[in-house]
């Protein structure tokens, strides 16, 4: 989104802590206060302590990150003249500092959600309503609909359970995820030596590749796909997955306990190397949990990522938005299915490869239509800015 206001003229910084589980580098400081540009667009990162997986360190680096945006604030606000402030996090904490910055410059507020908080540590992470944590959380969230101009999310259905908080009639906006074609359209970066290796190996053994890119996270359920590919051990089937995650160590010993040889598990890529790699695949899994909190929508990277490659798709979740069966690029499956999940794959195998590159490409044109950030990053000021 920031690279795309910045190509229309706007001025962009994006203010975020040092340190987030979900990045593969940490950016180099050189004071609490460090900016830097990347790829056209200015970045303020303040200093928070590292952590692991989702314990007390991770609520630390929250806290952290919330008390420096408050320590910060005057030179945020002098360094940028801000007309919109968006609060973005995964939490809904920074809505606080978010709004004195707002405040004190005249500036819009905008609430974007991309998971609720704290359903999702609630309902995913099993945490009790009455831990302080929890609560805290909460009052946070109920504070950001109250107090927010617009209110944008990613999820389709999300609004129903806002306004259930206190959000009021005509502030919410639908901006899904998307993709940046441009990184689809530069020069391939070619694949790193043992990932190139072994999928030639695959193909040159006449295998029919099922790749996984991402997290290997348990709500990723990854373990469907093990349970899948120990049934179709005996076609000339292979799994894929590349990445990493807290579930990657078991799910390996799975695999030795059950000595599965059609599952190989490859070190993560970067972005760029990421066209090549789904080249490389003849189908793509994505699948979560069966978890109630997907009835507000989901909207995951990975997925439009799996679509602009061009190939059909295994999708694995249920939610009240299925852009697979709609665009009609793959095959919708029940989550937690192994059963369902081989004989999916069994299915598409067994298209011949001109249906399977038709059944692909569908998903590709879908996502130029209605997924290009150019486009999205557009709706997404129209939002903000509509009165």
């Amino acid at each position: 989104m920031a690279r795309e206001w910045t190509r229309l003229g706007h001025n962009v910084m994006i203010v975020a802590a040092s340190h987030s589980h979900v990045r593969t580098k940490m950016p180099s400081l050189n004071s609490s206060f460090t900016e830097e540009v990347i790829e056209g667009v200015r970045y303020v990162w303040l200093k928070t302590p590292g952590y692991e997986g989702n314990g007390y360190r991770r609520a630390i680096n929250i806290f952290s990150f919330v008390a420096q945006l408050f320590r910060f604030k005057n030179r945020i606000i002098e360094e940028c003249k801000p007309d919109i402030v968006i609060a973005s996090s995964t939490h809904p904490l920074d809505i606080f500092p978010a709004r004195s910055i707002a405040r004190i410059s005249g500036a819009g507020l905008v609430f974007e959600v991309h998971d609720l908080w704290p359903l999702s540590p609630i309902e995913l992470g099993g945490m009790s309503r009455s831990h302080p944590y929890i609560q805290f959380v909460q009052y946070a969230e109920d504070y950001a609909y109250r107090n927010a101009d617009r209110v944008v999310s990613m999820l389709p259905n999300a609004e129903q359970y806002m306004r259930t908080r206190g959000l009021s009639h005509r502030k919410f906006a639908y901006v899904p995820n998307g993709i940046d074609l441009q990184e689809w359209q530069d020069d391939v970066v070619e694949l790193p030596q043992p990932h190139s290796c072994a999928l030639a190996r695959l193909k040159n053994e006449g295998k029919f590749i099922v790749g996984y890119a991402g997290a290997h996270g348990v709500a990723n359920s990854l373990n469907t796909l093990i349970e899948a590919a120990e049934k179709l051990r005996d076609q000339p089937v292979s799994v894929v997955l590349v990445g990493k995650g807290s579930e990657k160590t078991t799910l390996q010993k799975v695999c030795v306990e059950k000595k599965l040889n059609n599952v190989l598990f490859l070190d993560p890529v970067s972005k760029e190397v990421m066209p090549a790699l789904l080249e490389r695949t003849d189908v793509l899994y994505i699948g979560l949990q069966s978890q109630p909190l997907f009835r507000f929508g989901i909207s995951p990277n990975k997925l439009f990522d799996y679509m602009i490659a061009g190939k059909p798709i295994i999708q694995a979740i249920e939610a009240p938005n299925d852009i697979v069966c709609e665009s009609g690029c793959g095959l919708s499956i029940p989550p937690e299915d192994p059963a369902a999940l081989a004989d999916a794959v069994l299915t598409l195998s067994r298209m011949s490869p001109s249906e399977r590159e038709s059944m692909g490409l569908r998903g590709k044109q879908y996502v130029i239509q209605n997924h290009d950030y150019r486009i999205l990053a557009r709706k997404f000021l129209d939002a903000v800015c509509s009165k």
